[in-house]
């Protein structure tokens, strides 16, 4: 796992507690900020996990939860601005830092995949 992932999940997080602030305080709105918050600092945290991995498995697992949760974040960011609780402006920036953090995840469960798969098929032969 790269700095830069690891350094992407945990702003993202940051910008996340943020967003949890600003909704409960000024939107008045405790459910729908309640679920984002947990999501979307779940995804560091298991990147996080996934670096003291004991195995590839393990490892593949963690990554695996990061891109579930980040898909699971993307969709409380539209229902949150589909609602009027983020305006275009601010769904269109913190969206774009999900995107890019689903095609990191996309990019590291596939290439790990690929390679235990590459492994089993050596040690099959």
């Amino acid at each position: 796992m790269s700095k830069l992932t690891l350094d992407k999940s945990s702003n993202f997080a940051l910008r996340i507690v943020k967003l949890y602030k600003y909704l409960t305080t000024e939107k008045q709105e405790y459910v729908l900020s309640k679920q984002i918050l947990r999501s979307g600092t779940s995804i560091g945290a298991n990147l996080t996990e996934a670096e003291f991995a004991i195995s590839k498995k393990d490892f593949l697992s963690k990554a695996h939860i990061a891109y579930k949760e980040c898909a699971e974040t993307q969709y409380w960011l539209n229902l949150l601005y589909k609602s009027d609780y983020l305006n275009a402006e601010q769904f269109e920036s913190l969206n774009k830092d999900c995107v890019e953090l689903l095609k990191i995840l996309t990019t590291i469960t596939k290439t790990t995949k690929d390679n235990l798969t590459r492994e089993k098929k050596k040690f099959t032969l």
